[in-house]
């Protein structure tokens, strides 16, 4: 049996977190680039002796981006919860990462997989639903063409049957384990399931199949269609 990733697949609240990104240059705009797509009201501090244009006017846009132009200091670390190392100087990398190590603050050093404690992912973002996709690492490249097939392929329309999804929960009553049993059985149908229905579930059962059947069809249509 081939080795299984062994990554831990998370999705942190980094609005909730103090960001450290050290690096000004290319690799910084692009990490930066890639929290604000998820998490655009994150505070960053951004240290770093020179700062591209492209990414003043991305901190001019973001209030929550703070530039602070000078080289690293290990005290930077003290006002931290997470920490990307994103420049070209291979030395600098190691000595944040031990010092971040010592604070165990968790660490993304660009370019040098050995030395990070996680990985960015390959996102796929419809609405509310986001897929992340990992390779552990192997093949970026991969990651990027599934991530490509999936936003091709999922439909804009998901998120209309999220939210719908979420009007339907909110209207079943019980715990946790009744909510599940509750919403299983709204779903049951459409894999031909035997189904459990309370009362309150009889009441969206059909908007709730509906929403389903016009999702995978959209999906059949998309994935089975005729190149142009």
């Amino acid at each position: 049996m081939p080795d299984q990733n062994p990554l831990f697949p998370a999705f942190l609240k980094l609005e909730n977190l103090r960001v450290l990104l050290v690096g000004g240059g290319n690799v910084g705009l692009e990490k930066l680039t890639a929290i604000l797509r998820s998490s655009p009201k994150t505070a960053v501090t951004i240290v770093s002796l020179t700062f591209l244009d492209e990414l003043c006017e991305v901190a001019a846009r973001h209030p929550r981006l703070t530039l602070v132009q000078r080289g690293w200091l290990e005290t930077d670390l003290d006002a931290a919860d997470i920490v990307f190392a994103a420049t070209d100087d291979r030395a600098l990398h190691h000595r944040i990462k031990a010092a971040a190590r010592q604070r165990r603050l968790l660490v993304n050093v660009a370019d040098t997989p050995d030395l990070c404690d996680f990985y960015l992912s390959s996102v796929v973002q419809k609405g509310q639903l986001k897929v992340a996709i990992s390779t552990n690492g192997k093949s970026p490249t991969v990651a990027k063409r599934v991530r490509a097939m999936l936003e091709e392929t999922l439909p804009e329309e998901l998120d209309e049957v999220l939210q719908q999804m979420t009007v339907i929960r909110g209207k079943v009553a019980g715990d946790f384990a009744a909510k599940v049993k509750a919403l299983n059985a709204v779903t049951a149908e459409l894999a031909g399931g035997k189904a459990f229905e309370s009362p309150a579930t009889k009441r969206w059962r059909r908007v709730a199949t509906g929403s389903l059947l016009a999702v995978g069809s959209l999906l059949a249509a998309r994935l089975f269609r005729r190149p142009d």
